[in-house]
């Protein structure tokens, strides 16, 4: 990972190991920059205040490498990214002093949420903000799930499901009995509507076709002398009078002459004059047609013009047009059918809410033993997790317990016999419970934890979670905050554990839990031309000494302080060389 011109950080880039990598610090010198970064690179929300006094962007630019096949793979290529010739993706996240944000995936610009559906498969952040979230109990709930997986997620979604066709058809029969009066007078208007419509039964296009009927029978006079004119003109004068024989008498005359004429090339023509004829015969029979149905009434004129009235009756209270009537009748029918107040109607809706309760409560009952089931295991693994922190007389209760309705409550639902609060995400209140020792009472684990076993106690969640988190890189920023001595050494033990399969990255105060680390890297704060600075580098072994030497006590300068800080790298180191790919002890060789 490239970061630039971000926080007190100029320009670093960090060699992040496939194992455990640890970061380290002065306090001020700008480890936390290192998770701003990720959580830049995974989508999160892009500060100004962020970028470096002075410039104008901050970046960061990550490279991931692995993604063959993976879900994250598919949404790199969903968003047209393009990985390097080695298979690699490279991600970059720009933050500029005017608060635009820009991301590009493989070459390509995207919207900033590709990153974070790409960090979803990809990053894992933990940190002291997220165990403050999960002291909330619908965090505590959410934590379940997760660890539950599929025992949970399905029957979750399910429920859901129901639950938003229970609720709409609840609220659809609750707006139909209270606006009963009101629904049913806009149902009289759309009747009576329907009633005139129907009555006056409108055509598709009927009002246009009445124009035009109207202005023929408004204009027969004229027409029917227009008409009767051509038709004089073609066929001659009706009495037979030879001064006026019309364009067939002429061509007939024609058809003669040059059929008795000596030059064949004149006689050629008479097969086009009888194409002429034959022409004219039946413009003329067209004539006589039309004189014929040209309606001259004037009764017929005054029922176009009654008609048109009551269309128009029509197209002032619903419409423009006859088209727009028809479509207004459609829809007034369709609103009707959701307009039923009857008995028989609601009577069918309160059916289809009672069905719908029924099933959805038993969901809820399936949900509900899901997850006692899951916050059983959790509960144990979390335990077992602490036994390693120094807390081996405590233990972790896990309460799953049904939420009761209040009275009046709108989302009450019969559960079992039981009248419970049916939530999104279904019936239950959970509740993590402390037992600090053997006898004591479980209490809520904010209020039965110390500041110090508080954070072991998140951090035993959290590790169980990374068990079962897909994501290859897991980020874990403090969460060893008031935690010392062996407890300490117990929590880098875990963490190096977990990068047995996972990639973890760890900001952190604790030189026991830095000792673990297969990759150190520390941030340097210095003055530089009278600017603040800092600065990432990778320790080497004799550097790394003198680190953990400083962690401890501040004693880098001391050889009882390197002594202890190589004692503590010795100690990890053979661990570490002693476990299986597991992150599991081997088994010792017996002594012949």
């Amino acid at each position: 990972m490239r970061i630039q011109d971000l926080g007190v950080i100029d320009e670093a880039t960090l060699e992040l190991h496939r194992g455990f990598t640890v970061v380290t610090g002065e306090t001020g010198a700008g480890k936390t920059m290192v998770v701003t970064g990720l959580h830049l690179l995974s989508g999160g929300r892009g500060e100004a205040s962020r970028v470096r006094s002075g410039k104008s962007k901050a970046v960061v630019e990550g490279r991931f490498e692995g993604l063959d096949g993976s879900p994250a793979a598919r949404v790199a290529t969903d968003a047209g990214a393009e990985p390097e010739d080695d298979g690699s993706l490279i991600t970059l996240r720009s933050v500029s002093t005017d608060g635009r944000s820009r991301a590009h995936v493989g070459g390509r610009s995207v919207p900033v949420g590709v990153l974070s559906d790409l960090a979803e498969q990809l990053i894992a952040v933990h940190g002291q903000n997220d165990q403050l979230r999960l002291l909330r109990p619908a965090e505590q709930r959410a934590v379940i799930d997760r660890f539950a997986g599929g025992a949970v997620t399905g029957v979750l979604a399910e429920y859901r499901e129901v639950r938003a066709e229970w609720l709409a058809v609840s609220a659809e029969l609750d707006d139909r009995t209270r606006r009963a009066k009101e629904m049913a007078r806009e149902a009289d208007i759309l009747r009576l509507g329907l009633e005139e419509i129907s009555g006056a039964d409108p055509q598709p296009g009927e009002d246009t076709e009445l124009v035009e009927r109207a202005r023929r029978l408004a204009d027969a006079d004229q027409l029917r002398e227009a008409a009767t004119a051509a038709a004089y003109a073609v066929s001659g004068s009706p009495d037979g009078d030879p001064d006026a024989p019309g364009a067939l008498g002429l061509i007939g005359e024609a058809q003669r002459r040059v059929g008795g004429a000596d030059d064949p090339r004149l006689r050629d023509l008479e097969s086009r004059l009888t194409e002429a004829a034959v022409l004219l015969t039946d413009v003329g029979a067209e004539l006589t047609a039309y004189l014929d149905a040209l309606d001259a009434d004037p009764a017929a004129l005054e029922r176009v013009l009654a008609r048109q009235a009551e269309l128009k009756s029509l197209t002032r209270k619903y419409a423009a047009d006859v088209d727009g009537v028809l479509a207004w009748a459609r829809e007034a029918a369709d609103k009707l059918i959701g307009l039923d107040t009857s008995e028989e109607a609601l009577g069918e809706l309160a059916a289809r809410k009672a069905e719908l309760a029924a099933r959805l409560g038993e969901i809820a009952a399936r949900l509900t033993a899901a997850r006692a089931e899951a916050a059983d295991e959790l509960a144990k693994a979390v335990t077992d997790e602490l036994g390693g922190l120094a807390m081996g007389q405590s233990s972790v209760q896990i309460s799953v317990r049904p939420r009761p309705a209040e009275d009046g409550d709108p989302l009450a639902l019969a559960v079992a016999g039981a009248s419970l609060h049916a939530g999104a995400d279904g019936v239950d209140d959970v509740e993590l419970l402390l037992v600090a020792h053997d006898g004591a009472q479980p209490l809520p684990v904010h209020k039965g934890a110390s500041g110090g076993e508080l954070s072991r106690v998140m951090l035993a969640i959290e590790v169980v979670l990374a068990h079962s988190d897909p994501v290859p890189t897991l980020v874990f920023d403090e969460v060893d905050a008031g935690v010392g001595g062996r407890a300490a050494v117990e929590i880098g033990r875990r963490l190096a554990r977990l990068a047995r399969s996972h990639q973890v990255i760890v900001v952190t105060h604790l030189a026991q839990v830095a000792a673990f680390a297969d990759r150190h890297l520390i941030v340097d704060k210095g003055m530089h031309g009278g600017v603040t600075r800092s600065d990432v580098r990778t320790l080497d072994e004799t550097q790394r000494v003198v680190e953990l030497a400083r962690m401890l006590a501040g004693m880098e300068s001391t050889e009882t302080g390197r002594a202890h800080a190589e004692e503590l790298l010795a100690l990890a180191e053979n661990e570490k060389h002693d476990w299986d790919l597991t992150g599991k002890p081997r088994p010792k060789r017996k002594k012949r």
